[in-house]
């Protein structure tokens, strides 16, 4: 296959995937004790309050290949609410973005008494998110466009919410998250994009095993994208370590797109499904938590060899409350 059809087919992978990736992206950092990051029902939702920093990088020495960086704090208020903030920047070639959000989230707890876990939590994030298209690499080549300035960079500013649910029980949590619920129109890119981009995601788990030994975490999660219908889901598993000085985890994960992108090779129309393997290491010392996650594409096509790698890094502050009675490595 030559390299038109290669670049034609990561063009379709990308479009498959432009209205998901508004605002912050869904990528597997969540998995690196960052649940707040996409459902901000988990907001204060863990005994203690966390800082994580993240830094994203997509296919070393290719230019303009995609980056992303987000910084998030959440934490409790009070003995029944949570807040939080995040901040991000995601550039991919010449589009980026940069945001916030700020997130308020309510804990209902139906235990009998502080240390048995039964929370069920609502929340709310409020953000602001500034589009940018550099055209003033468009021209360069040559090539003459009516419709491209090629002179300016193009900027556009909005607001959106997310809003969700989480349920904590023992060793069992599941989230409920729609993102981007408003319908907004961003003029950055004219007649050419719809106003919806909503986005449902689900997550379920459950954690078992010895805590002296080994703990075991199995997870899934799905996405759904409301304008085009396209669903994707991850299948993840974790596996922690109790050492004398603090815990070693590491984890895998599986994401596939239910949609595939059609190319055209040996006269025959073939069908590719975006599919990534995920692996992840980490380790909580004391206060502080670091985590390396390298994603790598399968398939025939791919753009290029190299993978995706991204670290977080994390610090636990104010831990106020008793460890819950569970295994629930997200909350204790």
């Amino acid at each position: 296959m030559n390299f038109k059809k290669i670049v034609l087919l990561v063009v379709m992978f990308t479009a498959q995937f432009s209205f998901s990736q508004e605002g912050v992206a869904v990528y597997s950092d969540y998995l690196s004790d960052n649940y707040y990051l996409l459902h901000p029902s988990m907001a204060g939702a863990a005994n203690c309050s966390k800082l994580r920093v993240t830094a994203r990088q997509q296919w070393f020495g290719q230019t303009d290949a995609p980056a992303m960086q987000t910084v998030s704090f959440n934490g409790s208020i009070g003995e029944r609410s949570g807040a939080g903030a995040i901040v991000y920047n995601d550039k991919n070639g010449y589009h980026s973005q940069k945001g916030f959000k700020l997130t308020y989230a309510h804990h209902l707890m139906f235990s009998r008494d502080n240390i048995d876990l039964n929370q069920l939590s609502f929340g709310l994030s409020v953000g602001l998110v500034q589009s940018s298209l550099d055209e003033t690499e468009f021209l360069r080549s040559g090539d003459f466009d009516p419709l491209v300035d090629g002179t300016i960079v193009q900027k556009d500013s909005y607001f959106n919410v997310d809003v969700g649910m989480s349920y904590n029980y023992l060793d069992f949590y599941a989230h409920v998250t729609l993102k981007n619920a408003i319908e907004t129109r961003r003029e950055i890119y004219s007649e050419y994009e719809s106003d919806n981009i909503r986005k449902v995601i689900l997550n379920a788990g459950y954690t078992f095993g010895d805590e002296e030994n080994l703990l075991w975490e199995p997870s899934v999660m799905f996405q759904l994208v409301d304008q085009t219908k396209e669903k994707s889901f991850d299948i993840n598993l974790k596996v922690y370590k109790q050492l004398d000085f603090g815990r070693l985890w590491g984890g895998l994960s599986y994401r596939r797109s239910l949609d595939g992108a059609e190319y055209f090779e040996n006269n025959a129309i073939q069908t590719q499904k975006l599919q990534f393997i995920t692996p992840i290491v980490g380790v909580n010392y004391k206060d502080f938590m670091f985590s390396y996650t390298y994603s790598a594409v399968t398939g025939a096509i791919k753009f290029d060899n190299g993978g995706y790698h991204q670290i977080t890094l994390g610090m636990n502050l104010f831990c106020k409350r008793e460890k819950y009675h569970c295994k629930c490595p997200a909350i204790n």
